[in-house]
């Protein structure tokens, strides 16, 4: 079992940056893989961000490939998502998520991962 808790949200301009950060406890979290997901109001919940459990792969949504870096500190059970160039369509709220590797290349289907945390709302104003 895995205990997922964001932090680092909150209201940013247009063209502003934001890190998210996301704290693992709970069992060995530096063996899971690691995702990034965003639901707006009235949407679904849509892949943002992933990276793998050692930190050699990660991919990323066509939306925010150049803006956004997904990044980990096992020693710290913390990932982090670094959010540059923000544009009022990044408002959501934002969840980590977590799963246990079963390639080497993280997923980025919502269904598969397991663990989720509480999310953080991030609003980008125009």
């Amino acid at each position: 079992q895995v205990q997922l808790a964001e932090s680092g949200g909150g209201l940013v301009q247009a063209g502003g940056s934001l890190r998210l950060s996301c704290a693992a406890s709970g069992r060995t979290s530096s063996t899971y893989h690691m995702g990034w997901f965003r639901q707006a109001p009235g949407k679904e919940r849509e892949f943002v961000a992933a990276i793998s459990w050692s930190g050699g792969s990660t991919r990323y949504a066509d939306s925010v490939k150049g803006r956004f870096t997904i990044s980990r500190d096992n020693a710290k059970n913390t990932v982090y998502l670094q959010m540059n160039s923000l544009k009022p369509e990044d408002t959501a709220v934002y969840y980590c998520a977590a799963v246990n590797p079963m390639t080497s290349v993280p997923p980025t289907n919502v269904y598969e991962y397991v663990y989720w945390g509480q999310g953080t709302q991030v609003t980008v104003s125009s």
